[in-house]
């Protein structure tokens, strides 16, 4: 059983919120975490999504706000949008009996609407996203002087997407007595390099290792050729219990059609990429979550940081590059105790990957060699674009195109010689 939130010393106003969010107990890095940022320790968390990593880094920030000092003293960096609106909702509902306000920024919403929350007197603390937060820096519409707080979410994502530079860029505007705290599923070298430059003897709060637990995850499999696929997965929808299910395509043009195609089949089915307006992945979301969708056709990155209850499957329509984004993707299901069926359709272009996922657990892996793998059906292969042949061996799954990861920094460096 977890430790209770009343030992952290956390003032009455804070408590009361998170007992009104129905939490009585911590979870795991919320136990280990909260005290050591309470007391002004840099601190390294490794935890997958869902974990509760959030309230770890949320309650320590709200706590330590100066409501006595105007402008962003918390700051929390993370890759996506759909993860700062998540977060920026958690500190509100934290906050709700504080005179304290958290502003999300990220691209795609209006600047002028960011600013108006910026300029609110009790605004002190933002979730924002590394290329929105440089846009504002650049336009000195935000400025960090008085932050002396800052969380760097989703670090290992934020790697893959090509945002470190980003992130070394912005905590240059940071004073340098600040305190910081890194969560991350992983931890690449890159991600430990970034931890020795800018974070003082950090204590490492290890919940998760590289690969997530999955015990509570069935695990299944079906060989399957690439233009029999819809049909696998056509059997697995009618066979399978499925009140929220996951879909992982490998790109954003498979992931469209994909849901454009189950959709004509009449299933609840709807798409989740970086092509979709912020209205339409916020609609998605919401559908799923109150449950007016059973069926999100995801990539990796737009589904990265969706922290959604209860999602009973996760299906693998295209297997990842990386394997220990297999893990990733099925531990989205089985969260909080609760048991979940992951099931992954291989095709030939799959198998080395595959090998590695079997040699990096000790789970069993079922494979399905019934009908679902047999169904007679036509061709679909022709109907979804084609999957990207395979990286390298050992390269990094990055979801999506790669950033040039000093293009930011020089056109920011730029600007501000000429505003002098």
């Amino acid at each position: 059983m977890g430790a209770s939130f009343e030992a952290f010393g956390l003032e009455p106003r804070l408590l009361q919120a998170v007992q009104e969010m129905g939490f009585d107990e911590t979870f795991p890095i919320q136990a280990e975490a909260i005290l050591p940022l309470l007391e002004g320790r840099d601190l390294i968390g490794q935890a997958h999504t869902g974990a509760g990593k959030t309230l770890a880094f949320a309650l320590p920030m709200l706590q330590k706000i100066d409501r006595s000092t105007p402008g962003i003293q918390g700051l929390v960096v993370v890759p996506t949008r759909e993860l700062a609106i998540q977060v920026a909702g958690e500190f509100e509902k934290l906050a709700r009996h504080l005179r304290v306000r958290a502003a999300a920024i990220y691209g795609g919403q209006s600047l002028r609407t960011q600013i108006e929350k910026l300029t609110h007197t009790t605004c002190n603390i933002i979730i924002a996203t590394p290329g929105r937060l440089i846009d504002h820096l650049d336009r000195r519409t935000i400025r960090l002087d008085n932050t002396s707080f800052v969380v760097l979410d989703e670090a290992d994502r934020m790697l893959d997407m090509g945002f470190i530079e980003d992130i070394r860029l912005i905590l240059q505007h940071v004073p340098r007595d600040h305190q910081t705290a890194l969560f991350s599923a992983t931890m690449p070298d890159e991600v430990v390099r970034l931890a020795q430059r800018y974070m003082k003897t950090p204590l490492r709060v290890l919940i998760d290792k590289d690969e997530p637990t999955v015990d509570t995850v069935q695990q299944k499999f079906v060989r399957v050729d690439e233009n029999r696929k819809f049909h696998a997965l056509r059997s697995i929808l009618d066979h399978e219990s499925i009140t929220k299910g996951l879909i992982f395509t490998e790109t954003k043009a498979r992931t469209g059609g994909l849901a454009q195609l189950l959709q004509a089949e009449h299933y609840r089915a709807l798409p989740l990429h970086g092509d979709l307006s912020q209205y339409q992945r916020n609609q998605a979301v919401h559908a799923f979550r109150t449950g007016k969708t059973s069926l999100i056709i995801a990539t990796e990155v737009a589904a990265r940081g969706l922290d959604i209850p209860r999602v009973s499957h996760v299906i693998n329509y295209d297997m990842p590059d990386e394997p220990k984004m297999y893990f990733h993707r099925i531990g989205r299901t089985a969260r909080a105790g609760e048991t979940g069926t992951a099931i992954s359709l291989i095709t030939h272009q799959d198998e080395d990957g595959f090998r590695q996922i079997r040699k990096m657990t000790s789970s069993s892996l079922h494979e399905v060699t019934s009908k679902l793998s047999h169904e007679n059906g036509g061709s679909t292969k022709f109907l979804l674009p084609p999957r990207p042949s395979k990286k390298r061996p050992g390269s990094r799954f990055s979801g999506g195109r790669r950033r040039q990861p000093n293009r930011r920094m020089r056109e920011f460096m730029r600007n501000r010689r000429h505003r002098g």
